[in-house]
């Protein structure tokens, strides 16, 4: 939405085309039409987004919400579809805004009736009003696994405990990086509040925990953990998983830009330069689908995309745009003054990133464990492409968005080769789901 108004203002001719039905994205979903009483209770930051929707909303952009995109071509030519229709859309310049993903979390049982991603249940609590019943424990690391745990006991829920897996030293590594963090803003106190609040409703906090295992039959009824050498069970009807969120590079990998492996947060995304351009001419990337930095931080990339755009196009010189993003850069530079830390503070766990349990499922949509994602290295799989004809890992409906990271982690274990050398999946067109219908509408345009 930054992008578009900002580009809207430089007189570029723009269409947005948007996944979700309404302004928001995944951060400021149903921002428009929420409750008033769940406006207050998701804060202030989430409240600023209604203020960029209204920008939006009286910009001369082009809006087609409900638009799944499902290719993209070098050139930037866009198909997707909406209301049951295939079409195309092109232009000079493509921004991909596409976000974050919460990392999947592949434990024992994650696959079981009750397990569900926290941000799941915050896009329920945003776009519903809906919160889990019954007895809920959070677990996981990262900011947003404070957040729900607040947000969560402010609307009634019953939650139990909050279970993180970051441990003492990861305190030590990240204290070289307070000072640096001190630079932006209230993002530390915020931290600090949400943990007050937490403590203060009598939810326990249990730090530095692992086997982390999701316990039941046909359904969840308990999480098991150990901390500080004990094993513990704590019986629960829902089990709320967060390890951290990743860029969604399915688009620019379907494109071919070219990508990096970040390794404080053990994720890729995509090579680009301060202005969002990519290794590929016609296409740019602004947000969380470029590197991790939270929503504050994403509206400012997508202000500095739309500059370089209309320099591009002619509409603005390189002088005006240089002059016009400095305090954008400024603003952004503060923003990401605590991305060092946070990325010391939770680091995905490697027992997380490679499963060491044989059975446990990487690959819901194939129901492919570790153990034959290991088997067929051993038969002599080189890669994830390998993989997919050894088992159809990464070929079901979500096109490996869910196994990904974690196919490319177990690979490099067993073949003892680093993640660069490894590699990821080659995404292919349709990237979502497209039906016989849609296709067969957009031939009669």
């Amino acid at each position: 939405m930054a992008a578009a108004v900002e580009a809207d203002a430089l007189g570029l001719s723009v269409l947005l085309l948007d996944e979700q039905t309404e302004p928001g994205g995944q951060i400021y979903r149903n921002i428009e039409s929420i409750h008033s009483d769940t406006l207050d209770l998701l804060g202030d930051d989430y409240r600023q987004g209604a203020a960029l929707a209204k920008r939006f909303r009286k910009s001369n952009a082009a809006y087609n919400p409900g638009a799944t995109v499902w290719r993209v071509d070098e050139d930037g030519t866009v198909a997707y579809s909406q209301n049951g229709k295939g079409a195309t859309a092109s232009g000079n310049r493509l921004l991909v805004a596409t976000g974050a993903l919460e990392r999947p979390a592949p434990i024992p049982g994650w696959t079981l009736p009750g397990v569900m991603t926290a941000g799941a249940a915050q896009v329920m609590l945003k776009s519903a009003d809906m919160v889990p019943s019954g007895r809920v424990i959070v677990a996981g690391c990262g900011p947003l696994a404070l957040l729900i745990t607040q947000q969560l006991i402010a609307t009634g829920a019953d939650v139990v405990a909050l279970t993180e897996t970051t441990r003492f030293g990861d305190y030590i590594s990240a204290t070289p990086h307070l000072l640096g963090a001190l630079t932006s803003g209230s993002y530390l106190s915020k931290g600090r509040q949400m943990r007050r609040e937490i403590k203060q409703a009598g939810v326990p906090i249990y730090s530095g925990i692992s086997d982390l295992t999701a316990i039941g039959e046909d359904k969840l009824n308990a999480v098991g953990f150990t901390r500080d050498g004990v094993k513990a069970e704590i019986a629960v009807d829902t089990l709320l998983l967060h390890i951290g969120v990743v860029p969604n590079t399915q688009i620019t990998r379907q494109v071919f830009c070219e990508h990096e492996w970040y390794k404080p947060q053990r994720y890729w995304r995509p090579v680009r330069d301060e202005w969002g351009a990519t290794t590929k001419d016609a296409i740019a990337v602004a947000g969380d689908g470029g590197g991790v930095n939270g929503a504050a931080a994403a509206t400012l990339h997508g202000r500095l995309a739309a500059l370089d755009a209309a320099c591009r196009q002619g509409h603005i010189d390189m002088g005006e745009r240089n002059r016009c993003a400095d305090p954008i850069r400024y603003e952004l530079a503060r923003h990401q003054a605590i991305r060092p830390l946070l990325d010391a503070l939770f680091p995905p766990p490697p027992e997380i990133c490679a499963p060491p349990e044989d059975d446990t499922i990487v690959c819901r949509c194939e129901e492919i464990s570790v153990a034959d994602i290991r088997n067929a290295v051993a038969l002599g799989a080189m890669g994830p492409n390998q993989l997919k004809a050894f088992t159809r890992c990464g070929m079901g409906p979500c096109q490996g968005r869910m196994c990904g990271l974690t196919v490319t982690e177990l690979v490099a274990q067993a073949r003892g080769e680093p993640i660069e050398e490894v590699g990821y999946y080659r995404i292919r067109p349709p990237i979502k789901p497209v039906t016989m219908g849609e296709l067969a509408a957009m031939a009669d345009e």
